[in-house]
């Protein structure tokens, strides 16, 4: 089974699995998500608890053990395991699946662990968790879906905010969702209760937030030249490495030049994508993308990603970080006259 981050909450009113996975790349989410189902066990009588933290040399035997060691006066156990990296490796995953046969309804397992790829999804053990009780995936929320976050953080505490306050705190807060979530208790410690003023936000809300290469490319492909330019300025401020920021953004203007020359000649785009290894979420701001923009347009970036590879080289003159911008400004202007795709 299964469920979504919104739908944990009616979901542990209604019933209590014997198994949970929760692993996602938000730390917050799989904090909370972790929280909400030990409460809920606590409630259905499961007083005892067990941590077991699966690291280097880990032996999966406990897993067994502690399944097998239960109160003698009856009581019912969680067993809390937490697989840091992510990968239980053979043994634990063989451990993992003999558990999963043997659930009994005096145990309860409840699994966390950071993101996981797609190959690790398909996983005997995953899948063998999925079959036996309920997994939980729970990633940051993009961007363009921050503001409606931090607004039900906000009601949650008795707070709203109107648009231009929410978009304001999200911009601030970007990538680090711990940092977001001291800053709504923050507001909601200042402010108590009502309805809140941009004036307000501005005035308790720090900067905190955080860019990474993925940030960049979705910034790239919007052509959301705002948020291009806090992403920059934010990568150059943590001291992240000028040529993986000239990878990152030559491997989107590659591809763009590449499908819009494809279109030019009448090839489909979606065919052109595959080509180009465009796959999943991306796909879609790749189309956006390329509906805005020109051959012209996609070329010229192609020309100056040439250049600033010179500049990263100490071959050319100039501050590559001028260049980023304005490399990510070529894309940012809607071209004129769009061919079809």
């Amino acid at each position: 089974m299964q469920l979504k981050g919104e739908q944990l909450g009616a979901h542990l009113a209604r019933e209590l699995k014997p198994v949970y996975l929760v692993y996602g790349d938000e730390p917050l989410l799989v904090i909370e998500a972790g929280d909400a189902i030990r409460a809920a066990a606590r409630k259905q009588g499961f007083d005892e608890r067990e941590v077991l933290t699966a690291i280097s040399g880990f032996d999966w035997n406990q897993l067994a053990m502690a399944a097998g060691n239960l109160s003698l006066f009856g009581g019912r156990k969680l067993i809390d395991l937490r697989i840091p990296t992510g990968k239980p490796g053979r043994e634990g995953s063989a451990a993992i699946q003999d558990y999963c046969q043997r659930c009994t309804p005096d145990t309860l397992l409840l699994v966390t662990l950071p993101a996981l790829d797609w190959k690790d999804e398909k996983a005997a053990w995953v899948t063998a968790l999925a079959e036996a009780g309920a997994t939980l995936k729970l990633n940051a929320p993009p961007l363009a879906e921050l503001p409606a976050w931090i607004a039900g953080r906000l009601q949650r505490q008795g707070q709203g905010a109107d648009r231009e306050a929410l978009v304001f705190i999200a911009e601030r807060v970007e990538g680090n969702l711990l940092a977001a979530q001291q800053e709504i208790r923050k507001l909601g410690l200042l402010y108590p209760e009502k309805q809140l003023t941009l004036a307000e936000v501005r005035e308790a809300v720090l900067d905190v937030a955080r860019f990474d290469l993925d940030s960049l490319r979705e910034a790239l492909l919007a052509g959301d030249a705002a948020r291009l330019t806090r992403t920059l300025d934010g990568l150059r401020q943590e001291g992240e490495a000028a040529p993986l920021v000239l990878w990152a953004m030559t491997e989107e203007v590659r591809a763009l030049a590449q499908i819009r020359s494809g279109m030019e000649e009448g090839q489909p785009a979606d065919m052109l994508m595959r080509d180009a290894r465009v796959w999943g979420p991306r796909q879609a701001q790749m189309k956006r993308c390329l509906a805005r923009i020109t051959r012209g347009q996609a070329q010229e970036a192609l020309t100056l990603a040439g250049r600033i590879d010179r500049v990263v080289k100490g071959i050319a003159g100039g501050d590559v970080w001028n260049e980023f911008l304005r490399l990510g400004l070529v894309l940012a202007t809607p071209g004129k006259g769009q061919t079809r795709s």
